[in-house]
């Protein structure tokens, strides 16, 4: 049996095939995204929709026509960001991404709608959770006429594909929108109602992997959030396995029957009644490009030409033996998620460390240490144990030095995911779950 699962990023969509008995992947399609709308507001991060489900049904057509046996399809992609569409199910607006900054925006009191939010709800919410924006749109009388509902991108392809007029949107989905108790499994309507949004805008939502209809004849079933595709099509439900992803951020997954949350550590609705115990660094793998960067300039400034430094880079660090007196990196560059003022730092230099090797060491230790510590937070909380690590992401894929960090920090095995389009294989594994 085939499967096909397509995956709506911020800056690219992703397709596979996959061939679900074997875990094969027969063939895998990624193009750019290309559809962010420029508005001359720095804050504004909107992209525009009639692009992305086109260009997301050209890929799907073209798989379906090489590959007839597909049997389903299953959908995902970025979390958090919403649309509107109205009574027939069209959309009527841009997607407001997870990256947009309207919630953070100071009023005249100073104070932001996140702040506004934790002060009048007690809930902790981020800029760009879908409910944060649609609270502000309603504030500034911004909500389209009538929108009827709201969904995440990967939901609309769902419903362009069935021809659905109202969203239903999977709770890992719906989770990712804010104002909702993965404990209880529903949305926190009484604090909405307080924050003057009508609850009759949410979608309808459900916990399994549910059929929204046919497109060509075979079933599309609900979007999975990119989390949860990407551990589904990466660790699958194995227990005591964290996933490490290192992109442009830094993210550990661990598979729970427990809820667990602390102020760094968010647990997200998975499958089979299951959570993800999330916890996520902001800076992640873009402080090791920060530090790229910061040589790459130097080589610029003393006559080199304007190349990358990653290869020279790797090559310090493999050959810097470690002296017993580390220097420690902290590599909060942006802060965290429960503390955005706070900052990286360097420490503990001493005449043998302070290399640039040392320095790379450093920064690699910093990143891995991050997320290492919020594994200890989980297992704390939980006794949840680490038997064997799994790994994705271009930050970790790349670096075969992070990865042996990885490996002597957590004191276990890592393993690579086979395909990089890890959460376009849990989509089309999750299709076969209906």
């Amino acid at each position: 049996m085939k499967a096909i699962g397509i995956d709506i990023g911020t800056t690219t969509i992703s397709a596979v095939v996959l061939e679900v008995t074997e875990e094969r992947v027969v063939e895998a399609k990624t193009i750019q995204n290309g559809s962010f709308l420029r508005t001359g507001r720095d804050w504004e991060r909107i992209q525009d929709v009639s692009v992305i489900i086109e260009k997301a049904m050209d890929v799907l057509d073209e798989l379906l026509q090489q590959y007839p046996d597909v049997g389903a399809i299953g959908l995902t992609g970025q979390m958090h960001g919403i649309l509107y569409v109205d009574a027939d199910g069209k959309c009527i607006s841009p997607l407001y991404t997870w990256q947009d900054q309207r919630g953070n925006l100071p009023e005249e009191d100073g104070m932001t709608l996140v702040d506004c939010i934790q002060a009048e709800c007690g809930l902790h919410v981020s800029s760009g959770y879908g409910l944060v924006t649609h609270i502000y749109q309603l504030r500034k009388g911004l909500v389209p006429a009538y929108a009827a509902g709201i969904c995440t991108i990967p939901d609309y392809l769902g419903m362009v594909l069935t021809g659905r007029q109202k969203p239903l949107m999977h709770i890992s989905m719906a989770a990712s929108l804010g104002f909702y108790d993965s404990r209880e499994g529903k949305f926190r309507e009484a604090c909405l109602r307080q924050m003057g949004i009508d609850p009759g805008i949410l979608p309808d939502i459900t916990d399994v992997c549910a059929a929204l209809g046919n497109y060509h004849g075979v079933p599309v079933t609900v979007a999975l959030g990119d989390n949860q595709a990407s551990f589904l099509g990466t660790v699958g439900m194995k227990e005591n396995t964290p996933l490490l992803n290192v992109g442009t951020g830094g993210q550990i997954s661990v598979l729970s029957d427990q809820f667990f949350e602390t102020k760094e550590i968010e647990a997200r609705p998975f499958l089979n009644g299951k959570y993800l115990l999330v916890g996520s660094s902001l800076c992640g793998g873009r402080a090791y490009a920060i530090l790229e960067q910061f040589f790459r300039s130097y080589a610029v400034a003393a006559g080199a030409e304007n190349q990358p430094q990653y290869g020279i880079m790797e090559r310090l660090a493999e050959n810097t033996v470690r002296p017993e007196d580390d220097m420690k990196v902290v590599t909060a560059f942006n802060g965290t998620r429960s503390n955005p003022n706070l900052r990286g730092s360097i420490s503990d230099l001493s005449e043998d460390n302070f290399t640039p090797g040392g320095l790379i060491l450093g920064v690699l230790t910093g990143m891995a240490r991050e997320l290492y510590d919020m594994f200890v937070s989980i297992q704390n909380g939980t006794g949840i144990e680490a038997t064997e690590l799994a790994a994705s992401g271009n930050g970790v894929r790349k670096n075969a030095v992070l990865q042996r960090i990885f490996e002597e920090m957590f004191g276990v095995r890592l393993k690579l995911a086979r395909c990089e389009e890890e959460a376009a294989c849990g989509a089309a594994a999750s299709s076969m779950l209906r």
